[in-house]
């Protein structure tokens, strides 16, 4: 069995061969914002042909080694042959993700920033528990992170955070993160130990660099503070971090993740113009599904997931129904079954190894 025309590679490899030709033509780099996007187009073709080469490969070795299981039995190369399998078929539905990643930025790095609602210490010990399961999950996948802002809470978790998530389709992934998380549990800070619900907001915006989005300094206003948090001296007596509120659609950007003032305010910016890629993409779509009298699932600032934790533990995605009781799990970055819903329910389920 093969899996090559579900991954489309003969289509892939004509793409590369079509950007090659056109590459070697001496006005390529004539238009630099095309040139771009396209040697980025040829990176994921490649980098989704090398993927399926190498679960090619792997399926013939496990098809050799069943061949020699059948002329001699040996148990413990039949345990190994059995490891291999459960491995390949994980790999698989892991490369089967990414018939799902459409969008024009899903390849791309991703900005997570974390928001705690009212509440105070409640929320904000959220968002930091927030924080910790996404930290999880980047490291169980392998990503690079970059913490852009942090800024603590005066008594316990944060006020707000800003990550860089790298790595392939991090942006594909994390998209399905966008919206309101509600927490229902205990409070650890009840004297009384009643139940709270918190609310923490989680926003996606995929990392852009050839986005033409301009703005102008008559656009936003910048201010300039002190970094708070972790340091050292120099960045406490310094104001090198930044802030950014941009009148039309008031997202506030923040960043402290640099002792220079000036590499903060690029940051910044750079931040601004992917979450106005967000904004503005989220009103076009709003409009086409209106136009076209068809209600379309905009998640813009909804709730899209309810971690109960007491009295009993349930988390569950309101949007897709996916649900697990494996609530520790979750929180320790086992969120993938979530992502993988959310992608399926997006591409209308149709797509199926």
């Amino acid at each position: 069995m093969s899996y090559g025309g579900i991954f489309d590679i003969d289509g892939k490899q004509e793409e590369i061969k079509k950007i090659d030709e056109e590459s070697a033509g001496n006005n390529f780099w004539g238009d630099n914002e095309k040139a771009r996007k396209l040697l980025k187009k040829r990176e994921q073709f490649l980098r989704d042909i090398n993927g399926w080469n190498k679960l090619n490969a792997d399926r013939e070795d496990l098809k050799a080694g069943l061949e020699l299981l059948a002329l001699e039995q040996d148990d413990s190369f039949l345990k190994e042959l059995e490891a291999k399998a459960v491995k390949l078929q994980k790999d698989i539905e892991a490369q089967e993700l990414y018939v799902y990643f459409t969008d024009e930025y899903d390849a791309n790095n991703a900005f997570l920033s974390i928001h705690p609602g009212a509440g105070g210490t409640e929320s904000q010990d959220w968002a930091s528990m927030l924080l910790r399961m996404y930290s999880r999950w980047i490291e169980r996948r392998g990503f690079a992170v970059e913490t852009i802002d942090l800024l603590p809470g005066e008594e316990a978790g944060v006020k707000d955070a800003t990550l860089l998530v790298s790595g392939p389709n991090a942006y594909g992934y994390l998209k399905s993160e966008k919206g309101v998380h509600r927490l229902v549990r205990i409070s650890p800070f009840d004297a009384n130990k009643r139940r709270h619900t918190s609310f923490a907001s989680v926003d996606i915006s995929p990392e852009v660099d050839d986005v033409q989005i301009e703005v102008k300094e008559e656009d936003y206003r910048l201010d300039t503070f002190r970094a708070s948090g972790a340091g050292g001296q120099h960045i406490n007596r310094t104001d090198s971090a930044v802030r950014m509120t941009h009148y039309a659609t008031n997202i506030v950007v923040t960043c402290q993740s640099e002792r220079s003032q000036l590499k903060n305010k690029i940051i910044a910016m750079k931040v601004l113009k992917s979450r106005l890629y967000e904004y503005y993409k989220a009103q076009q779509d709003e409009k086409m599904s209106k136009v076209g009298g068809e209600k379309k699932d905009i998640e813009w600032g909804s709730q899209i997931r309810s971690y109960v934790l007491q009295p009993y533990q349930m988390i569950k995605d309101v949007r897709t129904g996916f649900e697990t009781s494996n609530s520790q799990g979750v929180l320790d970055g086992e969120i993938d079954g979530f992502i993988e819903a959310y992608l399926k329910m997006k591409a209308g389920g149709k797509k199926s190894l």
